[in-house]
């Protein structure tokens, strides 16, 4: 069922809920549900229906979920676009897809001539809905800055709604804190799914510079894992320590030590997940006892003969049908439906903790020891004065790679490499202590807030004069 309908459901039942917090002002069910099917005749009207795939690249928040639902109700695709791409990577990116119709300013609210650019062929009529229609797809850069376009059924975006409500208990009347930019996989499929589910979206469209004045009557929050420390800290500087905030749902990286128990202590439950733009949900930890399988999902870690560490390979209804953009990506799929982006982890078997180990093509060689940079970053972030960190490989002529970190830390709180040193031989072996140390004052990150751990290296070769090396 494409979610307009779920929320045209809504809108019967409870017609004056606000579904959508935008910059621009509240949006109630009733004025959605209006809204999404006024924009849906008009793209109807202009030919754009099954098989059309629909480039949309819209500030405000509010304007892109009418479109999102508008496209899918009317039966086409939409593609999510980061609207702060400047124009000459816009359209560099855009040559790498086959978008019929582009989307760049808002829907009319009235069936009218719709705003869009370079309508090529497109079916018209009104399809009926299927779970294998093309229902939503998005940019991936992962951790790489090279957007990719990832395309998933509707049976694989919406199917696992009632499971996500399950384990975090998001439902009609709750208000839902999406903080980031909803080209993101994470923040899209969590302003989506709160409408699907009748809670309020409140939707900022990026990190907002004051948490607090957002979290109100929130009672539930997404965040990806360096931003549930500032949620927490808003809580405490606004006097609400036990506020109804109730759930933290996060994903995009693993979860800092201590930081479930800081939730806790401020009557907060986490609910923290692995999994990819290309794989959606594989696993999730509810109680801190470590990550098992998201429901309906199968996990294996096939390792090499001889190696301790193995790829991470899931099977579930969930999956990606795969990239729309020309070029490859880490996405592979067997025979058997087995599909994988890379990651690795320990040996695994049914019914134990998944024990994630970081990207596989991020492991760093030196010396004839292999470092995973998660495991080195997960110490370091423990240092006083280091806000995050990102561990990469830096050429050596004799070791192959050396261990490189990168801190985001600026002023006076910045740490002593003394320090720093310090904490690495507490905490690490040998081989995994980085060997060169280096300060940014911000960490470059995909549009999902993760550190773009591509780009710092790459900026990092370059000689980029923002990062300073640490003597």
């Amino acid at each position: 069922m494409p979610v307009a309908l779920q929320v045209a459901r809504h809108a019967s039942e409870h017609p004056r809920r606000i579904a959508l917090r935008a910059p621009g002002g509240d949006l109630s069910y009733a004025g959605l549900a209006r809204r999404t099917e006024a924009a849906a005749a008009t793209l109807r009207s202009r030919g754009i229906g099954r098989g059309t795939l629909t480039a949309l690249s819209l500030a405000d928040p509010a304007e892109l979920l009418v479109a999102v639902l508008a496209v899918d109700l009317a039966g086409a695709t939409p593609l999510v676009c980061d609207h702060t791409w400047e124009r000459e990577r816009r359209e560099r990116i855009m040559a790498t897809v086959p978008a019929h119709v582009r989307v760049e300013t808002p829907l009319p609210s009235a069936p009218g001539p719709a705003p869009v650019v370079a309508v090529a062929s497109a079916d018209s009529g009104v399809p009926g809905a299927s779970p294998q229609d093309r229902a939503w797809a998005c940019f991936s850069s992962g951790s790489t800055g090279r957007p990719r376009a990832v395309v998933r059924t509707r049976a694989s975006w919406t199917d696992s709604f009632p499971h996500l409500s399950a384990l975090t208990g998001i439902g009609p009347g709750d208000v839902v804190l999406v903080p980031g930019p909803l080209n993101s996989s994470l923040y899209g499929f969590a302003a989506v799914h709160a409408l699907a589910a009748g809670a309020t979206a409140v939707v900022p469209g990026r990190w907002p510079t004051r948490p607090a004045a957002h979290l109100g009557d929130v009672t539930a929050v997404h965040v990806v894992p360096h931003r549930l420390p500032a949620v927490l800290d808003a809580l405490r500087e606004s006097g609400r320590a036990r506020g109804r905030l109730r759930t933290a749902v996060v994903g995009g990286a693993a979860l800092g030590a201590g930081v479930r128990d800081l939730a806790a202590r401020a009557g907060v439950d986490v609910v923290a997940y692995y999994g990819a733009t290309e794989l959606s949900f594989v696993a999730a930890d509810t109680d801190g006892h470590g990550l098992r399988p998201f429901p309906e999902v199968e996990i294996q870690v096939r390792a090499d003969p001889g190696q301790e560490l193995g790829e991470v390979w899931a099977r579930s209804p969930w999956l990606a049908e795969g990239y729309l953009t020309t070029g490859a990506g880490p996405l592979r799929i067997d025979g058997d439906g087995w599909a994988t982006v890379g990651d690795v982890a320990e040996p695994y078997r049914a019914g134990e903790v998944l024990r994630l180990r970081g990207r596989g093509g991020g492991a760093i060689q030196t010396g004839g020891a292999t470092v995973v940079p998660e495991d080195v970053e997960e110490v370091l972030r423990r240092a006083p004065g280091v806000d995050d960190v990102v561990v990469v490989g830096s050429p050596h002529p004799e070791l192959g790679s050396v261990v490189t970190a990168i801190l985001e830390a600026d002023g006076p709180r910045r740490p002593s490499r003394a320090t720093l040193e310090e904490v690495a031989r507490g905490g690490l072996d040998a081989a995994q202590r980085p060997r060169r140390w280096y300060a940014v004052r911000s960490l470059p990150r995909t549009p999902a807030g993760k550190p773009a751990r591509g780009l710092l290296a790459a900026r990092l070769a370059d000689g980029d004069p923002d990062i300073r090396r640490l003597t």
